[in-house]
């Protein structure tokens, strides 16, 4: 299971902010190139999200779909890709004086990806999750505070 940590220098409602932006997830989630609710309810329980991974000439698309959430604190994510499975995508925001202490913990869920999980496949997870995480800090931070506060 992988498991990662990122400390962002805004509070938790800024960072939930981002990730109830569904727009915003091309910016910060590593693969996708662009994301699209499907309902317009993200990040309610069951809401999707449609996004689109491109290699070259070619493009394919995924759904994201919201498995739990408690606002402000924690989403559960499942993000299908057809050619993979699914994984279970965790975010949990905890304050950390006046940041927030991201967790994120990710693992395959159904498919492909479930069965061939491994070591190596872990070594890949904390990789991504490293840059992503990273991203998702620089898209909060680099956000004036006030367009938080609305």
């Amino acid at each position: 299971m992988a498991v990662r940590h990122q400390l962002v220098r805004r509070p938790p409602h800024t960072v939930w902010a981002v990730l109830a932006d569904p727009s915003s997830y091309g910016e910060w989630v590593a693969g996708p190139s662009e994301s699209v609710p499907l309902d317009d309810t993200w990040p309610s329980q069951g809401s999707r999200l449609r996004y689109t991974i491109r290699l070259g000439p070619w493009s394919v698309e995924g759904v994201t779909t919201v498995r739990h959430q408690e606002t402000g604190s924690e989403l559960e994510l499942e993000a299908a890709f057809a050619p993979l499975g699914t994984a279970r995508i965790f975010f949990q925001l905890r304050p950390w004086g006046e940041e927030t202490l991201v967790v994120c913990d990710e693992h395959p869920l159904r498919g492909l990806g479930g069965t061939l999980h491994n070591p190596v496949s872990e070594v890949a997870l904390q990789l991504r999750h490293r840059g992503m995480l990273a991203r998702l800090a620089r898209v909060v931070e680099r956000r004036p505070e006030e367009v938080f506060r609305a």
